[in-house]
């Protein structure tokens, strides 16, 4: 299993970024996938989920109405679309498959929200 996220950078406040996690070595459209973050000396926190056909999405409180999940099965990639970022979203962002019991990790992509 391979997960490899990529798109993080540094954004203004009130800017936008799309996250992208290409994943490989399992198949894609049988699993949920989720994003997490994590800021230093902070616990990892689920920030989205997405079902395996994308028809279910689910959202942590504090980015409801500002981020979306989606999927593309053709393509075996899980995005993360940020709106109206602030400076509380800071974090590095994750890509996650929970696979016959075993979590898998991509390597993080780096969101810095400052002006």
């Amino acid at each position: 299993v391979q997960l490899v996220e990529s798109g993080g950078s540094l954004v203004q406040p009130g800017g936008s970024l799309r996250l992208s996690c290409a994943a490989s070595g399992f198949t894609f459209s049988n699993y949920a996938m989720s994003w997490y973050r994590q800021v230093p000396g902070k616990e990892r926190e689920l920030v989205a989920a997405i079902s395996r056909a994308g028809s279910t999405t689910n959202y942590a409180d504090s980015v409801k109405g500002r981020f979306t999940i989606s999927r593309s099965n053709a393509k075996n990639t899980v995005f993360l679309q940020m709106n109206g970022l602030s400076s509380e979203d800071t974090a590095v962002y994750y890509c996650n498959v929970r696979r016959q019991s075993i979590s898998y990790w991509g390597q993080g992509t780096q969101v810095t929200v400052a002006s």
